[in-house]
């Protein structure tokens, strides 16, 4: 039978504890402090401990660095109250999960049924990491340049802990395919991972969709509305874009990350929910901050593990490698037998790429759209080849030494909508960005962004 031992100081938590992993099937033993621990642990393996951080001989992290003693075994950190510092240690040590008391019985039960997944995810992780040098490519993430390795390497660490990541990458860089490939790493996988544009829900709406509403809690509520903080119990929620999220709700939101626990919108009561925050922006998270779009202690319970997505312009002959897996996608779903000429290929790895792979997947399609004959021997690249060129081109002045990135940044999308005669479309598809990016940064500049 499968062997739990319950680390607690707490008569009665202990004692509710034992009772609820019994009920899933499991052998239990009690230990009250790290002496008792450990001695159970040399009677008896365990194959998970439920582990108080706070005991009266110590820190339950002292009997984490004993990794004889507690190998094979899946660790469950037990808190009144997840700290930044506790989820690092927690992420160094390999802990499996944590729950913050008081702990709820369907919580514990969903906890206890990802252990098994530990050894399956772990070999997942091997498989796609062995995979990197001869497909160039870590599961769907495509590349095989330095600055992309570091970034598998990083995923690899932290998808089958229970922290939180913070993702960090220019628009159309892939921050969402890393968050998907975080859940499916995790042991949350079978779960599903619900994805949420913080930019893209209207400000007056978004509290609803993230914790849903009772009937008649406002105008239009004609039902009852389950949030997505509800739905993904369990599993993942992904918030793409979260320097767009009203102050206000920020509030909120770090609360649920403290607490574990949210009210929908017109109800007093509580809804417990276990799920792993990954967030995501195209922005600097610190200047995001200094200027207000970030809270500071939002930031820092989101950012316990960062993942930054290099650009497309660093990644080396990583384009190559996604053109042709682009191309090959297209082959089969038309049909057709297209391959990249010499020149194309040369276009590929000098062209900077300002939109990233969004970019690249675009004028891949275009190119095979265009193409007279089954070589492409030039790409339908956009009229501005270089972001340079553009700035130059557009007549905006170089920025001075000194200047921020986002200040060059606003020069240079101005310039660009003017050049455009005030045409959106057209100015997001020149800059290489989405259009609905173009239009948060409009929004930020004060102008209407239609």
């Amino acid at each position: 039978m499968r062997h739990v031992l319950i680390v607690d100081d707490e008569p009665n938590s202990a004692q509710a504890l034992s009772a609820l992993v019994q009920a899933q099937g499991y052998s239990t033993a009690v230990a009250s402090s790290l002496r008792e621990a450990r001695q159970q642990l040399l009677l008896m393996p365990a194959q998970a401990v439920i582990l108080d951080l706070h005991l009266p001989d110590g820190s339950g992290f002292t009997l984490l660095e004993d990794a004889a003693l507690v190998a094979g075994a899946e660790i469950i950190l037990v808190t009144g109250q997840a700290s930044i510092e506790s989820s690092v240690r927690a992420l160094r040590l390999g802990v499996a999960d944590y729950l913050i008391k008081p702990v709820q019985p369907a919580q514990l039960t969903r906890v206890l049924q990802r252990l098994g997944q530990g050894r399956e995810v772990r070999a997942d992780i091997q498989k796609r990491t062995a995979e990197i040098p001869q497909a160039g490519q870590f599961g769907r993430l495509i590349g095989e340049s330095a600055a992309m390795k570091r970034v598998y390497a990083q995923i690899a660490r932290v998808a089958p802990t229970a922290v939180n990541v913070f993702i960090v990458g220019e628009s159309g860089t892939g921050k969402e395919l890393v968050a998907q490939t975080i859940h499916e790493l995790s042991r949350r996988r079978r779960a599903p991972i619900l994805e949420v544009n913080c930019g893209a829900i209207p400000a007056q709406l978004i509290e609803s969709e993230l914790f849903g509403h009772e009937k008649g809690s406002f105008t239009g509520a004609s039902r009852q509305h389950r949030g997505y903080f509800e739905r993904a119990d369990g599993g993942t929620l992904f918030l793409d874009e979260i320097t767009e999220m009203p102050m206000d709700l920020q509030v909120k939101l770090l609360r649920v990350l403290e607490t574990g626990v949210f009210t929908r919108v017109g109800s007093e009561e509580p809804i417990q929910t276990d799920v792993r925050i990954l967030a995501a922006t195209n922005r600097q998270p610190q200047d995001a901050v200094r200027t207000g779009r970030l809270r500071e202690d939002l930031f820092y319970r989101l950012d316990v593990f960062e993942v930054a997505l290099p650009p497309l312009r660093e990644r080396g002959l990583d384009a190559v490698l996604l053109a042709q897996a682009f191309l090959r996608e297209l082959n089969q779903a038309e049909g057709l037998a297209l391959s990249f000429g010499e020149a194309a290929l040369n276009e590929l790895t000098h062209y900077p790429w300002p939109g990233n792979v969004r970019e690249l997947r675009n004028v891949i399609c275009r190119s095979a759209l265009m193409a007279e004959a089954k070589t492409i021997e030039t790409l339908s690249l956009p009229p501005t080849p270089a972001l340079a060129d553009t700035v130059q081109g557009l007549g905006v002045p170089k920025s001075p030494v000194g200047n921020t990135i986002a200040q060059a940044e606003r020069e240079l999308i101005l310039a660009t909508l003017d050049h455009c005669h005030g045409q959106r479309e057209n100015t997001a598809e020149m800059l290489g960005i989405s259009l609905k990016t173009l239009y948060n940064r409009l929004k930020d500049y004060g102008q209407s962004p239609t």
